[in-house]
């Protein structure tokens, strides 16, 4: 390994320029006046691929296109698909930047850009250790497939298509992503579960047309009040989701999980201050991160109904609506909750209003045995690369790709974050930590020696 050490340490400048260059490419999905730098984004990750004499493929979908790559067969070796998405958020509010979101600028160790940590630094890592590997041993130890897309941030919905009709393809022993956090500062992680999701929107009538507040108002049900009165019904005093049957299924905490959990050393006044809140709260008997991380929950995502402007204005709206989702654990199943919640809601609704409810979309929740031999490479593979060894966390949030790797190609993930979670992902001034990148690398190649022990 002396030689692939010395090759990384040697082009620690290179890589950061490439990720540079890729930074600066604003490949915003959501915004069709940026399709030209979508498209050059993907074209710049095939051109990276050709030059190491990979099989490549920018592959057309009914949306942006997806980019696949093989690195040269080695017989006998596992295979691994490492999964990435080239596109990136909106940058706005643009005057919250000290500078340009799409001009990366060097401060204090970090890399400052939108994408910096979402997803296209840490996706970069798996692609320069692969480099490493070619450029001083000539091949890889494994087989990697790269599967990189351009719908992440807005839901990815050319994926699932894609991976069904190319599940040959695409076979693999186990999928890599990095796109979650470290637990904190020069503490990596193994992210083992995720959360699901059942997420909503609930649309409520009344009047045919806003009315007077003063002369209709005591006579006529205001569907703004209705749509309080149910949101504020879901969830108990104590925290619990008051929707029939929605803990059926819920697993009770094992103890050596909150042990482990507890062995953290979680700072709950230092995640208050980051959030900037005075106080924490949730389900009851819970610890913040159980809370987070293996408990369901409820939150009203958006709200809208009657005057928004400035001033007053005395209006009974003949409209009011939410967005809402709900976060599930193991064997919650997204559509069983969206039933017993829509019955749930008729039953309350008072006459004189109607109500539409829409499910958006849902997510399986996903947990990956500890004593998988995958994780265990990824934990060997993470020490050598950042000199101390992972901890095991789960994760609040959801990405859908990991259950739809599970199933359409019967594999679990690795979910390797070499992030923060104060990388204002998502937000302005989106960093990445440039002693994290290089470290990232240096165990994605490990990674690749690690797995290729594990004969498939």
């Amino acid at each position: 390994m002396h030689q692939l050490d010395a090759y990384l340490d040697e082009h620690r400048k290179a890589f950061e320029q490439d990720l540079c260059s890729l930074l600066s490419i604003a490949s915003v999905s959501t915004d069709g006046r940026h399709q030209t730098e979508v498209r050059q984004a993907a074209q710049w990750l095939a051109s990276q691929f050709a030059a190491l004499g990979m099989q490549v493929e920018v592959a057309e979908t009914q949306g942006n296109p997806i980019v696949l790559a093989e690195t040269p067969p080695v017989p006998a070796a596992p295979t691994v698909l490492v999964y990435g998405h080239y596109d990136v958020q909106p940058a706005d509010p643009l005057d919250a930047w000290v500078t340009p979101p799409f001009a990366p600028s060097v401060r204090e160790g970090n890399v400052y850009a939108r994408g910096a940590t979402d997803d296209k630094g840490q996706l970069l890592t798996h692609i320069k250790s692969a480099q490493a590997w070619l450029q001083t041993a000539g091949r890889l130890p494994v087989n990697i497939k790269y599967l990189i897309e351009g719908e992440e941030e807005i839901g990815s919905a050319s994926l699932a298509p894609f991976v069904a009709a190319h599940r040959h393809r695409l076979a693999c022993d186990v999928a890599v992503i990095s796109d979650t956090c470290q637990f904190g500062p020069g503490r990596p992680a193994i992210t083992y579960g995720l959360r699901g999701i059942a997420y909503f929107e609930l649309r409520l009538t009344g009047p045919q047309h806003d009315l007077h507040s003063g002369v209709f108002g005591g006579a006529v049900v205001n569907p703004a009040t209705v749509l309080a009165k149910l949101l504020a019904g879901v969830t108990n005093e104590k925290g619990q989701v008051q929707v029939p049957h929605f803990y059926d299924d819920v697993e009770p905490l094992a103890p050596e999980e909150r042990e482990r959990f507890a062995a953290l050393g979680f700072d709950e006044a230092a995640f208050q201050r980051q959030l900037g809140v005075s106080a924490l709260g949730g389900e009851e008997g819970y610890t913040t991160l159980e809370r987070r991380w293996v408990r369901p929950s409820f939150d009203v995502n958006g709200l809208w109904g009657g005057y928004q402007g400035e001033g007053a204005k005395t209006v009974l709206p003949a409209r009011a609506g939410a967005k809402f989702s709900f976060r599930l654990v193991p064997r919650q199943d997204p559509a069983k909750i969206a039933a017993e919640l829509e019955a749930w809601l008729r039953q309350r609704l008072p006459p004189g209003i109607s109500m539409e409810l829409q499910a958006h979309h849902g997510s399986q929740p996903v947990v990956v045995s500890l004593h998988s031999p995958y994780v265990q490479a990824a934990a060997r593979a993470i020490e050598r690369g950042f000199g101390t060894p992972p901890v095991f966390i789960r994760e609040g949030g959801s990405i859908p790709v990991v259950s739809m790797f599970r199933e359409l190609l019967g594999v679990d993930t690795l979910l390797l974050g070499w992030g923060l979670d104060d990388d204002h992902a998502h937000g302005p001034n989106e960093k990445f930590s440039l002693a994290d990148f290089h470290r990232g690398i240096k165990a994605s190649a490990y990674l690749w020696e690690e797995l290729a022990a594990l004969k498939p």
